[in-house]
Parts: C-alpha cells; structure tokens; sequence
C-alpha cells in the first residue's frame, strides 16, 4: 500500500490581514482627509457668517484705572478688552459695565462706590471721544445698528450694582442722560435695592424678599427712562418680582444654566421660563466656573485666602481686592471651553427658544474660557455653533439680534409710558 504525504498549503491568513490592515489604514486616511475637508469647511464658513451678523457681547467689566498706560482701549494691551482685540475679534459692540465693588451702605461705602463708578463711567465714554474713528458711543437699538454700518465699535454703557445711587433715585435719571441703557441691582451682596443671589458677610439671606421697595420705585423709573434691566445676580425671587412687575422685558446679561452647573449665579429652569414668558432675553456667560463646576474645595480655599486679609471683603482696598481675585484664579485655573458655552446655550435654547437666548463674556472680572480667552477669539464661537448645525439666522440671534429686539421694545415701553403720563391730568 503506497502511502502519498501531500504538503500542506501554505496560509494565506497573513496575506489577508496585510491586505485588511492596508484597507483600514487607507479608510482611516479618507476618513482623516474628509474630516479636515468638513472642518475646514465649517471653519470657512463660520468665519464667513461671522463677518456678516452683527456680533454684541452684553457684559465687560474695565479696571478702575483703564484708560491708563497699557489699559489705553486703543491699544493691544492687557486686559481682555480693547479696541484692538474687538476689531480682531469681529465683535462689532459691546456693553461695558460701570461696576462699582460691593461696599457698605454707609455714607462713606456709598461715596466710595459712587467715586468707582463715576471714574469707569468716565473712562467707558472716553473711548469714543479718543478714538472717535474706531468707536461710537450708542444710546439706541438704531444707533448700534448705524454704527456697525459706518464700520465701527458700538460702546453701550451698562451698570451694575446700585449701590453707588444710595437712595437718590435722581442718579438713575444722572447716569441715564450720561449714557447708561443697562441696569442690574445688585452684585455679589444685598444692598437697599435688592436682595443678592450671593449675600456677602453678615448680609442677611432674603432681606427685602426680593426687590425692596426702593427697588420696585427703581424698576418703574428704569422702565419709564428706557433703561434695560438686568436680573443677573438677583435672587430667584428678585428675578420673579422684577419680571412680574417690570413693563419692558428684561435681560440677564451675563448668566448661566443651574441644570447643567449648580450655582447661585446661574439660572434655574424657572427663572428660564419667567424671562421668556417676559419676552426677555438670557445671555448665556463665558465664565468657566459657571459651566463647568469647579473642585469642591474651592470654596474652603476661598475662605482661608480671605482670612488673611483679616477684614471683611466690603473693607478691602482696590489694590487688595485685585490681589484676592487674582488668587482666586490661581486656585481653580479655568477648564471650561467654547464647548462647554455652547452647551449652555444649547440647553438654554432647547428650553426657551432660539429668540430669548444670547451670548457674553464678562472679560476682565472672571470671563473667559478656553477658545475665547479674550475678544480677539470670538469666532470660535461662531465656529462651535456652526459645527453643531446653528444656521446663520440663529447665529444672528444669538450674537445680538435678541439683545437688540428687547432694546427696542424696552424704547417703545418707555415712550408708551411717557405718552401716557403726560395726558394725566
């Protein structure tokens, strides 16, 4: 019997995976161009539609002394807002805020405040006059709108914290005829106006309830004036009262969403709804720990930085106040990103509407995310939007056209009321 020993075939598995291996990595080549092809096009085409809508961020704060030396608005230079970093950035106007520090309601707290707020004021309306073929000072929708067309910064003087009027409600009318078209009562602290979402030292939570009735006196005159009301920084119960009673819709110039990071500064669902139900608008805050929820022990290491100063916040000087924040910062380094912004404003428009929602930054006082460090970076913005499908009209809305419908129905509210008060007997 002849016994036929046939050779085993040689395997042809390790030819096949070469050729599976040379087929994926091919597919993950394609798949890499087509990525960098889709990027490029929505980078394209954000900077495209950026260009073409007007682009307003509704809060930032100035140093007490800008104005000076490197804080010269007409220079590149080094605070995160300047005339410079705006045209770069494509940002065609601006709310600057006239921010005096939470003090005592004192005589001497209230002219300490008032002093603040009186320099910043002058250093805001400054800008214009200094560089008067850069920027223009707008008192209206219609003059923001006029002065994007001429190609230049619209500058809107907005104020926050009424602690530097004391109780002369004839200052509204002062800082109103100066230029003032935005109002928030109150910052970190309650003071005679309001109660604070953020009472400070020995504040007592819920004081007034709310509004106090100097407050709800100061609502009417705002809304008479034309002046914009701001419920950032309010209460939830501020923030109710104030769009109950308010005849204008309000803004929240400078907030976030209390669903995705809980903070008192950010807005609940409610608080949400009632701006929407008033027809306001929300501007949804580039502030990292608004959006991102910073480390737990944050707020320990607060209180152990302000003990060394040994005195109460409200008695620090100008220069030991900087050196807190600054410390501060240093603390928790920013880590949300214009993803994280956007987001928020995802959520917010998914809950209120693409027309109640807006964009800020709070640059100079804590604003700031990774991909919008300073204006100079606000196309990122754009970029993120586009990236997740926002369309060109929605962009419009979101970057100021919202901000600009309320600013002109809070005008209609107030020559309305005005008409009506002058056919009194």
């Amino acid at each position: 019997m002849s016994i036929f020993i046939q050779k085993a075939a040689p395997s042809r598995l390790p030819r096949i995976l070469r050729v599976l291996s040379l087929f994926a990595a091919t597919l993950a080549i394609l798949a890499a161009r087509a990525a960098a092809g889709d990027e490029a096009r929505i980078v394209a085409e954000a900077k495209r539609i950026h260009e073409n809508v007007l682009v307003l961020d509704s809060h930032v704060d100035i140093p007490l002394d800008y104005g000076l030396g490197k804080l010269d608005p007409g220079i590149d230079g080094a605070t995160q807002v300047d005339l410079p970093k705006l045209e770069r950035g494509g940002v065609d106007a601006a709310v600057f805020a006239v921010f005096a520090r939470p003090g005592w309601r004192s005589s001497e707290g209230v002219a300490r405040a008032r002093d603040e707020a009186n320099r910043k004021l002058r250093a805001i309306r400054e800008i214009p006059q200094r560089y008067p073929s850069r920027a223009a000072l707008a008192l209206s929708a219609a003059d923001v709108e006029r002065i994007h067309g001429e190609g230049k910064v619209a500058v809107i003087v907005g104020f926050l914290n009424a602690l530097p009027v004391g109780k002369d409600l004839s200052l509204i009318d002062l800082y109103y005829n100066s230029g003032v078209r935005t109002f928030g009562f109150v910052h970190a602290g309650n003071n005679d106006f309001a109660d604070s979402s953020r009472p400070i030292g020995d504040d007592k939570p819920g004081e007034h309830g709310g509004l106090s009735p100097l407050g709800r006196e100061a609502l009417d005159r705002l809304n008479k004036l034309g002046v914009i009301v701001d419920v950032s920084q309010l209460t939830p119960q501020g923030l109710t009262q104030t769009v109950q009673l308010s005849k204008a819709p309000v803004v929240a110039t400078h907030s976030a969403v209390k669903a995705l990071v809980d903070s008192p500064r950010n807005l609940s669902d409610a608080e949400l709804d009632a701006i929407k139900s008033n027809h306001g608008v929300v501007q949804i805050v580039a502030f990292s720990y608004y959006l991102k929820a910073p480390p737990v022990d944050l707020h320990k290491k607060y209180k152990e930085l302000q003990a060394r100063f040994k005195k109460d916040t409200r008695d620090l000087t100008q220069e030991e106040n900087d050196e807190l924040h600054r410390e501060i910062y240093a603390l928790a380094p920013k880590t949300a990103t214009v993803a994280d912004l956007v987001g928020a404003i995802d959520y917010a428009v998914k809950r209120i509407g693409i027309d109640h929602v807006g964009i800020s930054s709070d640059f100079n006082h804590g604003g700031g995310v990774i991909g919008w460090k300073d204006e100079s970076e606000a196309v990122n913005v754009t970029t993120e939007l586009v990236r997740r499908g926002y369309t060109e009209e929605q962009i419009a809305k979101l970057w100021g056209r919202n901000f600009l419908r309320v600013f002109r129905e809070v005008e209609a509210v107030s020559k309305r009321l005005n008409v009506a008060d002058s056919r009194k007997p």
